[in-house]
Parts: structure tokens; sequence; C-alpha cells
């Protein structure tokens, strides 16, 4: 189901809501941030310090924006932050291993459920999410549903999502014989074709890609009905609706690039800067990176930038949007010595002063789960980027049509889905032998 926008988010809150993103624009951070931490609820503890281990940028001024608001925190507050950046393959199992051993960085940020493999120990949130649903318009669904673990205590905060769409050139599928990327799978099909008998193909990822290759076989599965388990997390992924999304990606993968099969998530950006590909499926990155590069005067990125533009996923016979967008949760694990001062910085994070320009300097690759942010002047500023928008209300869990718990977090954190569809698309394994591998694996998990 597609999520909606929270009904009783009234004018009056929209109008105060939206006052405080102006005022935040001229704000001098720093004065503001001493402000905050006298008049915040939530006081570090003496002497704190702070580790946090964030998945690595892919936007440059997304990374510079943030480092700006820790040093800000830092000044304000007197705690220290220390961060960390590694791949978004490579938190979910640091994370893993420190929950284990009660011991490691005080906070992960890492995508998806990956708080709900451990929720018992990730420290309790819930009044965090409360001040800022409250303050801030209240959290989308499924912010909620992904912030929330066992007994309705919040055991992360979503701090944002990356809208994973697609990504094209315009001239490119013009000629392959298209005006825009069409809106139903079938006819997707034939412009994945076209523009491979154009010598201009477009290409997803079919290796262990946590973000862009979970995203898109998600949607391929959905689109055509369907799913993992069931509403009730009884495993369900034998079914004919799977066989037929096996074979339309079986079928769209012939027009694929080479070399997709080993495709990690950073692979589909500089294939698609460097004209490799006509069309992937990724955050707005690529368009932040060639306006970036546009702006240094890098006449290919100009022209990369001018024909580039973005597109939400096609719907397929199950006759309703199935797109899967990126989740960005913040936990803060129980083994931390100073959890008053996690808080306090979650808290911070997400303050208006600080998310509206970080917005703004992210391009619009990150986008909110608080709804006051809808006001963000980032989502008119370039016509590109707006489609974006609302991807926190438009986005399925990664449960599916079942929980986001623990067991969705460990059928996304061992490829279960992915690594289906990218051993049909191979010739690994014909439709019904990676049906039974998945079944088994997904068995396993639910048991």
């Amino acid at each position: 189901m597609i999520q909606s926008p929270l009904k009783n988010l009234n004018r009056r809150t929209v109008l105060k809501a939206g006052a405080a993103l102006g005022a935040a624009g001229s704000a001098n951070l720093l004065a503001w941030a001493q402000a905050w931490a006298q008049s915040s609820p939530f006081k570090p503890e003496k002497g704190a310090k702070l580790s946090l281990m964030r998945w690595k940028r892919f936007i440059q001024a997304e990374e510079d924006s943030f480092m700006k608001l820790v040093a800000a925190f830092t000044k304000a507050t007197g705690v220290e932050v220390k961060v960390t950046h590694e791949s978004l393959d490579d938190v979910q199992p640091k994370a893993s291993v420190s929950a284990n051993t009660g011991q490691g960085p005080d906070l992960f940020w890492g995508l998806y459920s990956l708080p709900h493999l451990f929720p018992t120990k990730c420290v309790d949130v819930t009044d965090v999410a409360n001040y800022l649903g409250k303050k801030y318009g209240g959290w989308v669904p499924t912010a909620e549903t992904y912030g929330k673990g066992p007994g309705g205590k919040w055991i992360a905060i979503p701090v944002a999502y990356n809208g994973n769409v697609i990504n094209y050139r315009q001239s490119m599928i013009e000629k392959a014989g298209f005006k825009e990327v069409p809106k139903d799978t079938a006819a997707f099909l034939e412009l994945m074709k076209a523009l491979k008998a154009k010598s201009v193909p477009g290409g997803f990822a079919l290796g262990r890609a946590s973000g862009d290759g979970n995203a898109w076989v998600h949607w391929a599965l959905w689109s055509h009905g369907g799913n993992l388990v069931d509403a009730k997390d009884k495993v369900v992924i034998d079914s004919a609706e799977t066989a037929k999304a096996l074979e339309y990606v079986k079928t769209m993968s012939e027009s694929f690039v080479s070399g997709t099969a080993s495709w990690n998530d950073a692979f589909n950006n500089k294939a698609f800067l460097t004209g490799e590909v006509s069309l992937t499926n990724n955050g707005v990155s690529i368009y932040a990176a060639a306006k970036s590069g546009a702006a240094k005067g890098d006449a290919k990125m100009k022209e990369v930038m001018d024909d580039m533009n973005h597109a939400l996923w096609p719907v397929g016979p199950a006759g309703k949007p199935t797109e899967f967008h990126i989740a960005y949760p913040l936990m803060l694990m129980k083994y931390s010595k100073v959890p008053n001062a996690g808080k306090a910085f979650m808290a911070f994070m997400l303050e208006a002063e600080n998310y509206n320009q970080w917005l703004e300097d992210s391009v619009a690759y990150l986008t909110h789960p608080l709804n006051a942010y809808d006001a963000n002047k980032v989502w008119t500023s370039d016509p590109k980027l707006s489609l974006v928008r609302d991807v926190a209300k438009r986005t399925l869990t990664a449960g599916g049509m079942g929980s986001v718990g623990e067991k969705a977090a460990s059928a996304l954190a061992d490829f279960v889905v992915l690594d289906m569809f990218a051993s049909v698309a191979t010739g690994r394994a014909t439709v019904k032998e990676a049906i039974a591998i998945a079944e088994r694996q997904a068995k396993r998990i639910y048991r």
C-alpha cells in the first residue's frame, strides 16, 4: 500500500514549520547551536565524547554540510564527535559485530531496517522521536514503521531517505524512439531493448549492491505481485508472480551493458557519467555530480547535466506503484556510556536550523521523514529534482507485505531477493531453481 501523509497535519502546523525553515537560513549556526544546547531537553553527560559510524557520502557537499553540523554541535555542547565513514555494504556487518560484542561506536547510521537486526541492543529513543515529531509536523508513516521496534518503542531515528529513481539521458531515449520513460513495465521493457539496439544500453546492478541492487529487484518482484512473505510473515516466494518477475528481469537483463553482475553501489554512477549507460537506477547524486562538474567548467559534465532527467519506477501487473526507496536510520547502542549525548546529537541533526541547509547541500539526494520539510526550497529550486520530495511517503518498506523486523532485516542483509534475480539473469540458475534456493533461505530466516 502506498503510504499517505499524516492526515492531522493542519495549516497552522505547516505555517509554523515553514516559518522555522525560513528563519533557519539566516540564523548564525553557532549562535543558534549554543542557544539550543541551553534549552534542549537532552543534556549530554559531563565530559561526554561520541563516536559515529556512517555510510560514505556520495555527494561531497552533503558530507561537508554534515561535518559543519557536527562541528557546531561540539562547540555548543563540548561533546567531541568522532565520525567514521564506511561504504554502505560495510556498515551493517560492523554494526552487527559491535552489537554482539558490546563495544564499538556509540551511533551507527546505516540503511533500511538495520536496527531491527538487534532491536534489544538499541537505546529506546522514543523521547527524541516524540520531540521531533511534535515540533515538525509529525513523521511520515514509513518512518514510524522503520523507527519503531517491539512494543512500539522507537529503536532508531530514520534521519533521511534516498529516492532511488530512474536516471536517464533524454537524447538517448529519444534516439531509441521514446520521448519519456514509460509508466508501465511492458513499455519499459521495450525501451530497454530499444536502447540496446541503438548501442546506448541501460543497466542495473546485479552484484550485491545494498542500496541500488536491493532497491530495483524488490521493485521488479513487487511490481509483478510477488512477495517474499505475506502480511503474517509467512514465506510465499514460490509463486507464479515471482516466476513472472524473474522472467521479466531475465529478458530485460539481456539489454544491459556488460558487467552489471559485479556492480556495487558506485559502479552505475561512474558508468552513467562516462556515457557507458544511458539509463540506470540511483539517487540524484549522479545529477549532483554533473552539476558540480559543470560549475567547475567541465564541458562533459555540463553535457550530462543538461541532457539527463529522472523518472519514477513504472507500474507493473500489480497495478500500483511498488517503489523501494532507501531509508537511512540512525541508532544509539545500549553499550554506549553516554546515551544522553547520543540523544542530544540525534535531536540536533533534525532541527530545522541544521536540517534545512543539509537538505539543500545534498542537492535532494537526501529527503526527509518529517512533514514540515515539505516546505524546503530544494524541492522547487530545480524541476529535475522535485519528483523525489515525496519518496518517504511513496515507498514500500523493507518487509514488503510483511514486517520490517529482525527477519526482514536479515533477508535484506543476506541478499535473498537480489541473489535470486541475479542468478536467473546471469544464467547461474533456472527460474525454478532460483525460487527454490530463495525459499529455503527465507524459511531459515523466518522460521
